[in-house]
Parts: C-alpha cells; structure tokens; sequence
C-alpha cells in the first residue's frame, strides 16, 4: 500500500479523517503539541487512536514557538476561550495565527522523508469556527507550495476529505466507518470533562444532536445546539 501521512489532532474530525485514510493507505501519524491548554489531553487522544488503528510508524513534534507567538485563546493565558457563539462569522478568538500552514510544512517534510505522497488533514470548511486556513483554496494554493518546494521527483498533495461535511455528515462518516468516538477529545477548556459551551464542543454536540446520536465523552453541559 502506499503511504500518507495523517495529521492527527486527537478530535473527532482527524480521527474520521484518520479512518478513511487508514481504507487505502498505510498510515503514519503526526501530532504537534503547540503549547494549547489541553495539550496533554490532546495528546492521549492521538496515542489511544494510533493504537486503536494499529499504526506504528507516529511522530509528535513541539511546536512551542506557537505559544510564545501567542495571539490565540487556545496558548496564551491571559486570553480567556469565550462561550460558543455559532452564529458568529468572524474569526474567534481560538484562531491560532497560521497554525496549518506550519503544521502542514512538517507534515509534507516527513512525508518526503518516509516516502508518502499524501497528507491527510481533517479540514472542515463550511461547518468550522472559521478558520481562515481551513478553506479549500488555502490547501489548494498549498498543494502549489509543495509542487514547488519539494524535490522535482517528489509527488505529494494535501487530502482534504471532509473539507465540505457539515459536523453531522462527520458524525455519520464515522459511524459508518466504525470509530471510536469515545477516544477523540475535542474540548478547548477541560482535560477531563469536556466543557460543553466552548467553541470545539458546541460544534460536536451540535453535530451529534442533529445526527441523532449520543455523543460518548462526558460533559459538564450539554446545550441543545441544534436551532442555532
């Protein structure tokens, strides 16, 4: 089987993104720890979830210059993750400045390393936080960066699967494709009982409520999001 390279965050949408990369390739898993609160949370979940798909072939890189960055209430402390807002259309406080496109710089690295020619990212566009480096034309023009930037011999792009899934399409992908929910992490706050009322968790419980299925973490609270 060829390879690909998975970035895997530990939530929902890189552990669906995982599953169906994990029908055709041989995957090899890569997670940074960038200084986020919920880092060693986060953490666990990609571990649980390498372990769950059997994959051995895993790399975790520090990304710690992210937080000394800081511009983002995900690393810096004196920035407080608000409440979930899913009405919102700016760019929420959670934005980490350019986070993908270091995380992708790495990811295409390794994979010219270990000889992969993809790299699968969890990307969603039309139902996220709005990330600005969560757009299809974002991967697209990165996808150019790596034709030009790589060795003339070298063929790799960026997959992006579920870049137009609403969370409920997500959360029937990977019902369908049997994953383990219950290791995926996706609160920004906690690391033990997920929040319930931030960003990350409002979109999830969302997309459970509507797929009219019973999220398995445990949370604090659990608004019903779905007329929102």
């Amino acid at each position: 089987m060829n390879k690909a390279v998975v970035l895997t965050s530990g939530g929902m949408d890189s552990l669906v993104t995982a599953a169906i990369a994990n029908q055709q390739y041989d995957i090899a898993m890569l997670h940074l720890n960038y200084g986020q609160k919920t880092e060693n949370r986060e953490l666990k979940a990609f571990n649980d979830i390498a372990n769950h798909y059997g994959v051995s072939h895993k790399l975790v890189v520090n990304l710690n210059y992210l937080s000394e960055i800081g511009g983002s209430s995900l690393t810096d402390y004196k920035i407080k993750i608000s409440d979930a807002d899913l009405n919102y259309k700016g760019i929420p406080s959670s934005y980490v400045p350019f986070r993908n496109a270091n995380i992708l710089s790495i990811a295409v690295s390794w994979a010219e390393v270990i000889g992969a020619n993809k790299v699968f990212i969890g990307a969603v566009e039309e139902d996220s936080s709005g990330y600005p480096d969560c757009r299809e034309i974002f991967y697209d023009a990165f996808n150019k960066v790596i034709e030009l930037g790589t060795k003339p011999e070298t063929r790799i792009e960026i997959v992006t699967p579920i870049i137009h899934f609403k969370k409920s399409e997500i959360v029937n992908k990977g019902m369908e494709l049997h994953v383990p929910f219950e290791l995926s992490w996706s609160c920004y706050r906690n690391t033990d009982i997920a929040c319930g009322t931030c960003d990350s968790c409002a979109l999830r419980l969302r997309g459970f409520q509507l797929a009219g299925l019973e999220d398995p973490l445990i949370y604090e609270k659990k608004p019903d999001y779905t007329h929102n």
